[in-house]
């Protein structure tokens, strides 16, 4: 993906109250200091521009979510899109996805994977938001352990299906055709794109017990 750097968007993030500042002093305390609530934490891992993020949490005030983008130009063109809504149960955190360890406890309830980069050469597998590297990290701070990945790569589904099955999850819901069943999800960016070309959408859910 190439990124279009924005002027000072290192600094204009953080005038958005969405944001969320010192990310790391809230460890174990998101529910109680950032969304006053027990509500359940969803996290999306990679958010982009932040449509699907934004459309699960004006569609589910029951749940709080977070979404974690590690580039600030595209943290904010998502930001810009929150300017005049107001969404209590939605904040942002801008840092690398290595970082999750340091940020949660055992907090949240499940992570979104949507399209994320497939890292095709495999010297780079470990890169893989699915690989056991991040899994580990997830087991850290997950406490349902529930992931939803979304894909138009293959190659990457495949081998998620393998790296999560041999950590432990159970596939519980499956399609290689998201857009040809009846279930209807928010969409991101490039599954709009996508499903205006007609390129299949991979699906999955996964529950580690």
């Amino acid at each position: 993906m190439r990124i279009r750097n924005i002027k000072n968007a290192d600094s204009l993030i953080y005038e958005s109250s969405y944001i969320i500042k010192n990310y790391k002093d809230y460890k174990n305390k998101f529910n109680e200091v950032i969304f006053r609530n027990d509500n359940p934490i969803h996290l999306e891992i990679g958010m982009g521009k932040g449509n699907f993020i934004i459309d699960m949490a004006k569609n589910n005030p029951n749940i709080n979510f977070i979404g974690l983008e590690k580039y600030s130009s595209i943290t904010l063109r998502a930001l810009k899109k929150l300017k005049d809504l107001k969404l209590p149960n939605l904040r942002i955190i801008n840092c690398d996805a290595l970082e999750l360890s340091d940020i949660f406890g055992r907090e949240i309830s499940t992570i979104y994977l949507n399209f994320s980069d497939p890292w095709p050469k495999k010297r780079h597998h470990k890169r893989r938001l699915t690989s056991d590297v991040f899994l580990k990290i997830y087991n850290e701070i997950c406490k349902e352990n529930i992931i939803i990945q979304k894909t138009d790569n293959i190659d990457l589904f495949e081998g998620s299906i393998i790296s999560l099955s041999n950590y432990g999850y159970k596939i519980v819901d499956i399609s290689l055709d998201l857009w040809n069943t009846d279930k209807t999800y928010s969409e991101t960016e490039y599954e709009r794109k996508f499903r205006n070309q007609g390129v299949k959408i991979n699906y999955l859910k996964a529950i580690k017990k």
